[in-house]
Protein backbone atom coordinates (compact mmCIF):
# COMPACT_ATOMS: atom_id res chain seq x y z
CA UNK A 1 0.00 0.00 0.00
CA UNK A 2 1.31 3.46 -0.58
CA UNK A 3 1.21 5.89 2.00
CA UNK A 4 1.79 9.81 2.41
CA UNK A 5 3.51 11.66 5.71
CA UNK A 6 2.19 14.50 7.42
CA UNK A 7 4.03 16.68 9.72
CA UNK A 8 2.79 19.33 11.85
CA UNK A 9 5.21 21.97 12.80
CA UNK A 10 4.12 24.60 15.61
CA UNK A 11 6.10 26.68 18.02
CA UNK A 12 6.73 23.74 20.55
CA UNK A 13 6.27 20.70 18.59
CA UNK A 14 7.24 18.96 15.48
CA UNK A 15 4.37 16.04 14.73
CA UNK A 16 4.74 13.41 11.89
CA UNK A 17 2.69 10.25 10.73
CA UNK A 18 1.98 8.01 8.31
CA UNK A 19 -1.08 8.28 7.12
CA UNK A 20 -3.39 6.00 4.82
CA UNK A 21 -5.74 6.92 2.30
CA UNK A 22 -8.84 7.06 4.43
CA UNK A 23 -6.98 9.40 6.65
CA UNK A 24 -5.71 6.59 8.90
CA UNK A 25 -2.44 7.26 11.39
CA UNK A 26 -0.65 4.29 11.31
CA UNK A 27 2.18 5.17 12.59
CA UNK A 28 3.67 8.41 14.14
CA UNK A 29 6.34 9.79 15.51
CA UNK A 30 6.75 13.56 17.86
CA UNK A 31 9.85 15.50 18.91
CA UNK A 32 10.49 19.34 20.34
CA UNK A 33 10.62 21.74 18.18
CA UNK A 34 13.76 23.54 18.84
CA UNK A 35 14.23 27.37 18.89
CA UNK A 36 17.82 28.02 18.26
CA UNK A 37 17.64 28.12 14.12
CA UNK A 38 15.45 27.31 10.92
CA UNK A 39 18.14 25.25 10.08
CA UNK A 40 17.93 23.00 13.41
CA UNK A 41 13.82 23.06 13.19
CA UNK A 42 14.29 21.69 9.75
CA UNK A 43 16.95 18.94 10.85
CA UNK A 44 14.01 17.89 13.45
CA UNK A 45 11.54 17.49 10.84
CA UNK A 46 13.97 15.40 8.39
CA UNK A 47 14.75 13.43 11.70
CA UNK A 48 10.88 12.76 12.05
CA UNK A 49 10.53 11.53 8.59
CA UNK A 50 13.23 9.63 8.73
CA UNK A 51 12.00 8.05 12.03
CA UNK A 52 9.16 6.70 10.24
CA UNK A 53 10.31 4.46 7.58
CA UNK A 54 10.12 1.23 5.89
CA UNK A 55 6.96 2.23 4.60
CA UNK A 56 6.07 2.66 0.52
CA UNK A 57 5.57 6.79 0.76
CA UNK A 58 4.63 8.66 -1.94
CA UNK A 59 4.90 12.21 -1.05
CA UNK A 60 4.84 14.59 2.33
CA UNK A 61 2.29 17.39 3.40
CA UNK A 62 3.83 19.98 5.76
CA UNK A 63 1.33 21.97 7.65
CA UNK A 64 2.96 25.05 9.44
CA UNK A 65 1.88 28.10 11.59
CA UNK A 66 2.47 30.71 9.13
CA UNK A 67 2.11 32.63 5.65
CA UNK A 68 2.67 30.07 2.88
CA UNK A 69 3.25 30.95 -0.92
CA UNK A 70 0.80 30.72 -3.49
CA UNK A 71 3.23 27.67 -5.09
CA UNK A 72 3.11 26.10 -1.40
CA UNK A 73 6.61 25.98 -0.94
CA UNK A 74 8.05 28.84 0.53
CA UNK A 75 7.14 30.01 4.57
CA UNK A 76 7.07 33.73 3.87
CA UNK A 77 6.70 34.60 7.52
CA UNK A 78 6.34 32.12 10.02
CA UNK A 79 4.18 32.66 13.19
CA UNK A 80 6.15 31.64 16.42
CA UNK A 81 8.85 30.01 13.88
CA UNK A 82 12.65 30.82 12.91
CA UNK A 83 11.04 31.45 8.97
CA UNK A 84 11.02 34.14 6.75
CA UNK A 85 11.04 33.66 3.32
CA UNK A 86 12.19 30.19 3.99
CA UNK A 87 12.27 28.02 1.38
CA UNK A 88 10.85 24.91 3.24
CA UNK A 89 9.51 22.84 0.43
CA UNK A 90 11.72 23.09 -1.50
CA UNK A 91 14.58 21.59 0.95
CA UNK A 92 12.93 18.96 2.30
CA UNK A 93 11.88 17.40 -0.90
CA UNK A 94 16.00 17.86 -1.60
CA UNK A 95 16.83 15.65 1.64
CA UNK A 96 13.85 13.33 1.16
CA UNK A 97 13.77 12.63 -2.55
CA UNK A 98 10.38 12.72 -2.42
CA UNK A 99 7.69 15.48 -3.76
CA UNK A 100 6.47 18.00 -0.88
CA UNK A 101 3.15 20.34 -0.10
CA UNK A 102 3.59 23.19 2.43
CA UNK A 103 -0.12 24.55 3.50
CA UNK A 104 -1.08 26.67 7.00
CA UNK A 105 -1.26 24.32 9.75
CA UNK A 106 -5.04 26.06 9.88
CA UNK A 107 -5.85 24.99 6.07
CA UNK A 108 -4.13 21.70 6.58
CA UNK A 109 -6.70 20.51 10.24
CA UNK A 110 -9.59 22.39 8.35
CA UNK A 111 -8.92 19.92 5.05
CA UNK A 112 -8.96 16.83 7.44
CA UNK A 113 -12.10 17.32 8.71
CA UNK A 114 -13.46 18.28 5.20
CA UNK A 115 -12.39 15.01 3.80
CA UNK A 116 -12.62 12.76 6.79
CA UNK A 117 -14.15 14.26 9.96
CA UNK A 118 -17.33 15.94 10.99
CA UNK A 119 -17.30 18.58 7.45
CA UNK A 120 -17.34 15.21 5.68
CA UNK A 121 -20.01 14.87 3.33
CA UNK A 122 -20.31 18.56 2.73
CA UNK A 123 -19.84 21.05 0.38
CA UNK A 124 -18.68 24.57 1.56
CA UNK A 125 -17.95 24.33 5.25
CA UNK A 126 -16.15 26.73 7.55
CA UNK A 127 -13.89 25.65 9.75
CA UNK A 128 -12.61 27.89 12.95
CA UNK A 129 -10.30 26.44 15.20
CA UNK A 130 -10.89 28.49 18.71
CA UNK A 131 -7.05 27.75 20.94
CA UNK A 132 -4.55 30.22 22.36
CA UNK A 133 -6.03 32.28 19.09
CA UNK A 134 -8.14 32.09 16.60
CA UNK A 135 -7.81 30.11 12.62
CA UNK A 136 -9.33 28.46 10.73
CA UNK A 137 -9.83 27.08 6.70
CA UNK A 138 -12.21 28.11 4.43
CA UNK A 139 -13.67 25.42 1.82
CA UNK A 140 -15.99 26.79 -1.46
CA UNK A 141 -17.48 23.78 -3.56
CA UNK A 142 -14.64 21.59 -2.04
CA UNK A 143 -11.61 23.60 -3.17
CA UNK A 144 -9.58 25.08 -0.32
CA UNK A 145 -9.78 28.86 -0.56
CA UNK A 146 -6.23 30.14 -0.11
CA UNK A 147 -6.03 33.18 -2.28
CA UNK A 148 -4.07 34.99 -4.84
CA UNK A 149 -0.96 35.36 -2.69
CA UNK A 150 -1.95 31.84 -0.26
CA UNK A 151 -2.16 34.15 2.68
CA UNK A 152 -6.29 33.93 1.97
CA UNK A 153 -8.55 32.29 4.88
CA UNK A 154 -6.52 34.14 7.77
CA UNK A 155 -9.99 34.72 9.72
CA UNK A 156 -8.23 35.63 13.15
CA UNK A 157 -7.48 38.82 11.66
CA UNK A 158 -10.66 40.00 10.72
CA UNK A 159 -11.50 43.48 12.60
CA UNK A 160 -14.43 42.95 15.18
CA UNK A 161 -13.56 45.67 17.86
CA UNK A 162 -11.88 49.35 17.10
CA UNK A 163 -11.36 49.67 20.94
CA UNK A 164 -10.29 45.66 20.91
CA UNK A 165 -6.71 45.18 22.52
CA UNK A 166 -3.35 44.95 20.01
CA UNK A 167 -3.18 41.94 18.63
CA UNK A 168 0.38 40.24 17.58
CA UNK A 169 -0.47 40.95 14.05
CA UNK A 170 0.09 44.64 14.86
CA UNK A 171 -3.81 45.56 14.36
CA UNK A 172 -6.19 46.15 17.34
CA UNK A 173 -9.46 44.76 17.88
CA UNK A 174 -8.86 40.96 15.80
CA UNK A 175 -11.27 38.33 16.07
CA UNK A 176 -8.29 36.74 17.52
CA UNK A 177 -8.21 38.98 20.44
CA UNK A 178 -11.69 38.77 21.05
CA UNK A 179 -12.62 35.75 20.81
CA UNK A 180 -9.99 33.24 21.77
CA UNK A 181 -8.74 30.85 24.87
CA UNK A 182 -6.52 34.41 25.71
CA UNK A 183 -9.65 36.78 25.66
CA UNK A 184 -11.62 33.81 27.61
CA UNK A 185 -9.22 34.77 30.04
CA UNK A 186 -8.61 38.04 30.03
CA UNK A 187 -12.36 38.39 30.60
CA UNK A 188 -12.47 36.65 33.23
CA UNK A 189 -9.30 38.38 34.46
CA UNK A 190 -10.68 41.43 34.39
CA UNK A 191 -14.39 40.51 35.81
CA UNK A 192 -12.93 39.33 38.81
CA UNK A 193 -11.00 42.57 39.45
CA UNK A 194 -14.37 44.48 38.88
CA UNK A 195 -16.58 42.46 40.89
CA UNK A 196 -14.45 40.84 43.12
CA UNK A 197 -17.10 40.19 46.10
CA UNK A 198 -18.36 37.60 42.75
CA UNK A 199 -15.16 35.82 42.01
CA UNK A 200 -14.73 33.57 45.19
CA UNK A 201 -15.22 30.57 42.85
CA UNK A 202 -12.91 31.42 39.89
CA UNK A 203 -10.25 32.33 42.75
CA UNK A 204 -10.89 28.97 44.18
CA UNK A 205 -10.25 26.63 41.18
CA UNK A 206 -6.99 28.83 40.41
CA UNK A 207 -5.44 28.02 43.69
CA UNK A 208 -5.95 32.06 44.66
CA UNK A 209 -3.52 32.94 41.89
CA UNK A 210 -4.02 34.18 38.19
CA UNK A 211 -7.56 32.97 36.93
CA UNK A 212 -6.37 29.97 34.39
CA UNK A 213 -8.96 28.95 31.62
CA UNK A 214 -9.57 25.69 33.10
CA UNK A 215 -10.95 27.26 36.15
CA UNK A 216 -13.17 29.28 34.02
CA UNK A 217 -14.65 26.57 32.54
CA UNK A 218 -15.85 24.73 35.58
CA UNK A 219 -16.70 27.18 37.04
CA UNK A 220 -19.32 27.80 33.97
CA UNK A 221 -20.06 23.88 34.20
CA UNK A 222 -20.96 24.23 37.90
CA UNK A 223 -23.27 27.36 36.73
CA UNK A 224 -21.28 30.28 38.47
CA UNK A 225 -22.89 33.53 37.02
CA UNK A 226 -19.85 35.11 36.48
CA UNK A 227 -18.10 32.29 34.50
CA UNK A 228 -21.15 31.89 32.38
CA UNK A 229 -21.10 35.54 32.07
CA UNK A 230 -17.42 35.30 30.55
CA UNK A 231 -18.47 32.80 28.12
CA UNK A 232 -22.01 34.72 26.82
CA UNK A 233 -19.27 37.86 25.82
CA UNK A 234 -16.67 35.02 24.14
CA UNK A 235 -19.71 33.97 22.51
CA UNK A 236 -20.71 37.46 21.36
CA UNK A 237 -17.79 37.97 19.87
CA UNK A 238 -17.25 34.89 17.84
CA UNK A 239 -20.91 34.75 16.82
CA UNK A 240 -19.87 38.37 15.11
CA UNK A 241 -16.95 36.49 13.67
CA UNK A 242 -18.84 33.45 12.08
CA UNK A 243 -21.46 36.34 10.87
CA UNK A 244 -19.50 37.83 9.03
CA UNK A 245 -17.70 34.63 7.39
CA UNK A 246 -21.49 32.95 6.80
CA UNK A 247 -22.72 36.64 4.79
CA UNK A 248 -19.55 36.59 2.79
CA UNK A 249 -19.39 32.75 1.87
CA UNK A 250 -22.51 31.36 2.89
CA UNK A 251 -21.27 27.92 3.96
CA UNK A 252 -23.07 24.94 4.27
CA UNK A 253 -21.93 23.80 8.21
CA UNK A 254 -19.56 25.43 10.59
CA UNK A 255 -17.28 23.49 12.29
CA UNK A 256 -15.40 24.31 15.72
CA UNK A 257 -12.16 22.90 16.31
CA UNK A 258 -9.52 24.11 19.40
CA UNK A 259 -9.04 23.23 22.69
CA UNK A 260 -11.71 25.95 23.76
CA UNK A 261 -14.15 24.21 22.06
CA UNK A 262 -14.11 20.88 24.66
CA UNK A 263 -16.62 23.29 26.76
CA UNK A 264 -19.10 22.20 24.10
CA UNK A 265 -22.56 23.80 24.42
CA UNK A 266 -20.40 26.57 26.60
CA UNK A 267 -19.04 27.74 23.69
CA UNK A 268 -21.83 26.86 21.09
CA UNK A 269 -24.92 28.03 22.89
CA UNK A 270 -24.06 31.31 23.20
CA UNK A 271 -23.01 31.75 19.69
CA UNK A 272 -26.80 30.68 18.58
CA UNK A 273 -28.18 32.60 20.63
CA UNK A 274 -27.03 35.90 19.23
CA UNK A 275 -26.15 34.58 15.24
CA UNK A 276 -29.38 35.02 13.52
CA UNK A 277 -30.10 38.26 14.73
CA UNK A 278 -26.41 39.20 13.51
CA UNK A 279 -27.15 38.01 9.71
CA UNK A 280 -28.54 40.16 6.96
CA UNK A 281 -31.86 38.45 6.56
CA UNK A 282 -31.21 36.69 9.28
CA UNK A 283 -34.85 35.92 9.85
CA UNK A 284 -35.34 34.22 6.66
CA UNK A 285 -31.93 32.73 5.46
CA UNK A 286 -31.04 29.41 6.59
CA UNK A 287 -28.13 29.83 9.25
CA UNK A 288 -25.73 26.83 8.84
CA UNK A 289 -25.54 24.30 11.63
CA UNK A 290 -22.32 24.37 14.13
CA UNK A 291 -20.68 21.12 15.08
CA UNK A 292 -17.74 20.14 16.84
CA UNK A 293 -14.72 18.72 15.18
CA UNK A 294 -14.21 14.84 15.36
CA UNK A 295 -10.46 15.14 14.49
CA UNK A 296 -8.88 16.55 17.43
CA UNK A 297 -4.91 16.93 17.30
CA UNK A 298 -3.91 14.65 14.87
CA UNK A 299 -6.05 17.49 11.98
CA UNK A 300 -3.14 19.24 10.79
CA UNK A 301 -1.15 16.10 10.23
CA UNK A 302 -3.93 14.40 8.70
CA UNK A 303 -4.64 16.99 6.15
CA UNK A 304 -1.22 18.03 5.56
CA UNK A 305 -0.59 14.45 4.18
CA UNK A 306 -4.20 14.41 1.74
CA UNK A 307 -3.06 17.55 0.86
CA UNK A 308 0.14 16.07 -0.80
CA UNK A 309 -1.79 14.28 -3.12
CA UNK A 310 -1.43 16.85 -5.64
CA UNK A 311 2.15 17.45 -5.63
Amino acid sequence: MVYRIGVDVGGTKVAAAIVDSNGKIIDHVRRPSPQASSDALQATIIDCINALSGYNIASIGIGAAGYISADRSTVIYGTNLPWRNEPLGERIAQATGLPVVVENDANSAAWAEYRFGTAQGSVSPLVVTIGTGVGGGIIIDGKLLRGTFGFGGEIGHIHLDDAGPLCGCGQHGCWEVCGSGSALVRFARERANAYPEKAHRLRELSGGGEIQGLAVTQAAQEGDPLALNVFAELGHWNARGIASMITLFDPDVIVLSGGVCEAGSLVIDPINRELSSLLPAGSYRGVPPIRVASLGNNAGIIGAADLSLSA
